[in-house]
């Protein structure tokens, strides 16, 4: 695997700059130690440490970790998943770019990235570590990134983590994409379990808020199952 680190007199550089940003913070506070204005300059000495921090340390390696994640990404859309994963020796691979590049964004996303893939190649305890670590705002990957772990649990046999997983996925936005494949996947695996109530709601909710989805084709019959059962029961 390929790990490149940022050199070390860049790294260098970067620590200087945060050092002259703090120092700038620390002579504010000489020049301001009347009690009434030390909550300010306490303030003050930590937006100009983190701007600091942000500007020369955070954006640099964000920049980086584009550069870098680019061929894993191209391996992830040829399905060549233990390329995407591991690198080819002179590229990156999701995995050193989820570790290298941690608090960026990019090394976020390389966890989504890296679970997808585990999920994928069967490797499931690999693929929830690795979606669990994803923190992620987009509307879409939010939902994704949830009930895929769902997924990994479902083919663990691990019935009830793969439903409780789809029902916080269920509940993450209203997506009108994504939402609706949770929601037949918590019905489904409640049935599984033979909690039709549950079941019961999650059709519901399909009915109601997702009517025109590929997945409410049929959910009059799911319906009319679910109440069947709970009224056998």
């Amino acid at each position: 695997m390929a790990k490149k680190t940022v050199k070390k007199d860049q790294t260098t550089e970067v620590l200087e700059n945060v050092e002259q940003s703090l120092t700038k913070a620390e002579i504010f506070f000489e020049k301001n130690k009347n009690p009434l204005l030390v909550g300010t300059g306490v303030v003050v000495a930590l937006v100009l440490a983190f701007y600091g921090y942000t500007k020369y340390f955070v954006e640099p390696l964000e920049a980086e970790a584009q550069k870098e994640v680019f061929m894993a990404q191209k391996y992830f859309e040829q399905d060549s998943l233990k390329l995407a994963l591991n690198g080819n020796g002179n590229d990156m691979g999701f995995l050193d770019i989820a570790e290298e590049y941690s608090s960026t964004k990019i090394g976020n996303l390389a966890n989504y990235y890296a679970g997808v893939c585990y999920l994928n190649l069967g490797q499931f305890e690999n693929a929830i570590e690795y979606l669990d670590k994803f923190d992620g705002n987009d509307e879409v990957l939010s939902v994704i990134s949830v009930g895929a772990i769902g997924d990994a649990f479902l083919e663990l046999n691990q019935a009830e983590e793969a439903l409780d997983y789809y029902t916080k996925a269920t509940k993450v936005n209203n997506n009108e994409f994504v939402i609706p494949i949770y929601l037949m996947k918590a019905a489904q695996t409640a049935e599984i379990l033979k909690d039709y109530k549950a079941a019961l709601g999650f059709y519901t909710r399909l009915k109601k808020d997702f009517s025109e989805s590929p997945e409410a084709k049929d959910v009059d019959k799911n319906i009319a199952f679910a109440e069947t059962k709970l009224a056998n029961s």
